[in-house]
């Protein structure tokens, strides 16, 4: 049979390697692809040469803000940095620096004696910087030696004073947070734990005017500078105040290394209304002098004449000279710093029995403190 021509449909059979039902679809496909390496090279082409693609694109900025909780040690240092101070003094014998805080909105900071005890002496400049940067001129309120405190005034009001915690509360392992100016670094935060208490320090910088402290001892940093600064428990309320590092005693060791101590906040309280009264304190005595190189355990009574203070406590309850102090109170004394700082944790007027060895056998008596002062 012959077909018409134009009836007729001429198809060009495709290759033997291309599946049926994809050999319609080639040249589509082919066309498909092509458009799409046109189009990713178009893209691949601006992003390359720093078109105008990204210009416009709408970046979306968020903000957000960090909650800390006020009991956090970020929240309690934003509370407690306005109340501390930076201290720079003057003096014939060079410069010094130190901090302090603020206990009374009028302008009262409360330091360690030791820090402005060369300015004060020889008549030199004592500069307290604010948190805000601030300078004032400050004077000695009034010092005391014995217990390593002093109080200075400046021409400011309306400061934020700190509140006072209770150091007879604190117990071994409570978080602490120590606030200063170490090596002048002012406003610096370290925090650690209360590691003892009723550490018997001795604090000052000199023979003549050494302390004796009953300490809180602390592993939070402190350094040179940070004397004077408070010690805040986990509420920001001051429980110390900062006054003294160990030492290794070698030149290489220039910082701290986790023994710090601090004067606890009731002691200084009241060493602090004190000075701001009468400008002097007092502090409460049995009497005797010490020999303080006595080697043994307890606290020897020296032997010369100015072991017994005529007329006082230990004189009328029959205390000589060469008897062995080894308790107070029934707590046991191990050196004579320790018998000397547990009679200053006590008040004028306070009864205390005291337990003694004379030529070994043990004796005991009860005294009333009497008010001595420097």
């Amino acid at each position: 049979m012959i077909f018409p021509r134009n009836k007729i449909k001429h198809e060009v059979p495709a290759p033997w390697w291309q599946p049926p039902t994809a050999r319609k679809s080639s040249k589509a496909n082919s066309i498909l692809i092509a458009v799409l390496a046109g189009s990713i090279g178009g893209v691949l082409g601006v992003n390359a040469s720093g078109g105008d693609l990204f210009n416009r694109v709408q970046l979306v900025s968020s903000t957000s803000t960090i909650q800390r909780a006020p009991d956090s040690v970020a929240g309690i240092a934003q509370r407690v940095l306005p109340s501390v101070v930076s201290i720079s003094t003057r003096s014939t014998d060079g410069a010094g620096t130190g901090s302090g805080f603020v206990i009374d909105s009028n302008g009262f900071i409360l330091t360690n004696n030791h820090v402005i005890s060369d300015a004060a002496q020889s008549g030199g400049s004592i500069q307290v910087s604010l948190s805000d940067g601030t300078f004032y001129s400050a004077k000695v309120i009034g010092r005391d030696a014995s217990y390593d405190l002093a109080v200075l005034k400046i021409g400011a009001s309306g400061l934020k004073a700190l509140q006072f915690g209770d150091s007879d509360a604190v117990a071994v392992g409570d978080a602490v947070i120590a606030i200063g100016s170490p090596l002048g670094l002012s406003g610096t935060v370290t925090t650690g734990i209360i590691s003892a208490k009723n550490r018997a320090v001795t604090a000052g910088e000199s023979n003549s005017e050494s302390s004796f402290i009953n300490a809180l001892q602390t592993d939070a940093a402190i350094n040179p500078g940070n004397s004077g600064g408070p010690l805040v428990d986990a509420t920001g309320a001051v429980i110390g105040v900062n006054s003294a590092i160990a030492s290794l005693g070698t030149s290489s060791q220039i910082g701290s290394i986790g023994l710090g101590f601090a004067i606890p906040i009731n002691q200084a309280r009241k060493t602090a209304d004190q000075l701001i009264k009468n400008g002097v304190a007092t502090y409460p005595i049995i009497g005797v002098s010490l020999n303080m190189n006595y080697t043994e355990n307890g606290a020897q009574v020296a032997t010369n004449a100015r072991g017994i203070l005529p007329g006082g406590p230990a004189a009328k309850v029959g205390l000589r000279g060469g008897d062995v102090i080894i308790e107070i109170d029934g707590k046991e004394i191990y050196s004579p710093e320790e018998l000397i700082v547990s009679v200053r944790a006590k008040n004028v007027g306070d009864r205390v029995t005291l337990g003694f060895l004379r030529d070994g056998v043990k004796k005991t008596v009860t005294l009333t403190l009497i008010a001595g002062k420097k």
